[in-house]
């Protein structure tokens, strides 16, 4: 996970995912990916045992307000263990994008760990295989018009068919570099030169769906089955992006009958792939993306609709380690 100290006490999942495992008994610590090591062929990590405060964990299940730890002693963390991977029955992986080497790096070291029989959350060869954007676009007939290319001839001759479109990097998070382009645009080409890098990266442009004003919907599948309540992000005024950290409010609503078809169709291959917790993102009557690296909403959908999200991840991660011990 990324440092704890920088985790937004306010709606961070991994702080519900930690509070699930603390209620069921279970010792909990955590690490970096600066503390994964690979030494004389075993793979290790400095773990500190971490115990959240009674009081901010009663605060955490029922949705209280959290500002009053703002300052600290809202967790207590013991010295740093270097331990044995393979020690673990369980390693929640949470770090935050960006998506570069260091963490592909990580993927290595804790599919190893899965190799001495850790569960890890998601299975690693998934993060690494499941590009956050391109991933979505295995389910073609549930995504809008797209194309992903770092040429600018094929990137203008797609907004010169669809008009109205966005383009974005491959490895964003949060809405960052999406831009909204439309016919007559003079930015279009310094657009195109920033996110390509004149050219050496690849990005994807896509259908601008007007449906965002209705909110982008964050659909949180567990084990390839969906919660039946999604947060729609809505944009605030001016805005095309819903992202919550461009601005957006989140909004939760029941699963419409096209979002349960669209968890149907992406669900088995997310079941089959391991990963257990994913995010899928839906504007209008099409999935965006599916994100696999550290979906959040878990907080914001267990206030509105008196859910435990977490703790059903923490029953399925259960069961799964229980029939792999098997």
């Amino acid at each position: 996970m990324d440092p704890i100290d920088g985790l937004n006490l306010k709606k961070d999942s991994t702080l519900a995912m930690i509070r699930a495992a603390q209620q069921r008994g279970w010792s909990v610590s955590c690490l970096g990916i600066g503390d994964l090591i690979l030494h004389e062929g075993t793979v290790k990590g400095f773990l500190r045992p971490l115990r959240l405060a009674d009081a901010f964990v009663d605060a955490l299940a029922t949705h209280a307000s959290v500002a009053g730890f703002s300052k600290g002693g809202w967790y207590e963390q013991d010295e740093e263990v270097l331990t044995s991977l393979a020690d673990l029955d369980i390693i929640m992986m949470r770090k935050d994008p960006p998506f570069n080497l260091e963490y592909i790096y990580a993927t290595y070291l804790l599919e190893r760990a899965e190799a001495a029989g850790v569960l890890v959350v998601n299975r690693p060869a998934a993060l690494r295989d499941c590009n956050e954007k391109v991933f979505a676009t295995q389910f073609g007939e549930i995504c809008p018009p797209l194309v992903v290319s770092r040429r600018q001839d094929v990137l203008r001759a797609f907004q010169r068919k669809h008009h109205n479109v966005v383009f974005k990097p491959l490895d964003g998070m949060g809405g960052a570099s999406v831009f909204r382009i439309m016919d007559g645009d003079a930015n279009l080409g310094v657009v195109l030169e920033t996110l390509t890098d004149f050219g050496r990266r690849q990005i994807m442009g896509q259908l601008f769906l007007p449906e965002i004003v209705n909110g982008d919907k964050r659909i949180l599948l567990i084990d390839g089955e969906p919660v039946p309540y999604a947060l729609a992000r809505v944009p605030m005024a001016g805005e095309a992006r819903g992202n919550l950290a461009a601005g957006g409010t989140g909004e939760g609503r029941e699963l419409t009958e096209r979002d349960r078809h669209i968890a149907a169709t992406v669900g088995p291959e997310l079941k089959r792939r391991g990963l257990l917790f994913v995010g899928i993102d839906v504007i209008g009557d099409y999935l965006t993306e599916v994100n696999v690296t550290c979906p959040t909403c878990i907080r914001e959908l267990d206030a509105q609709f008196s859910l435990d999200i977490a703790g059903k991840l923490m029953d399925t991660v259960e069961t799964r380690l229980g029939v792999a011990g098997q």
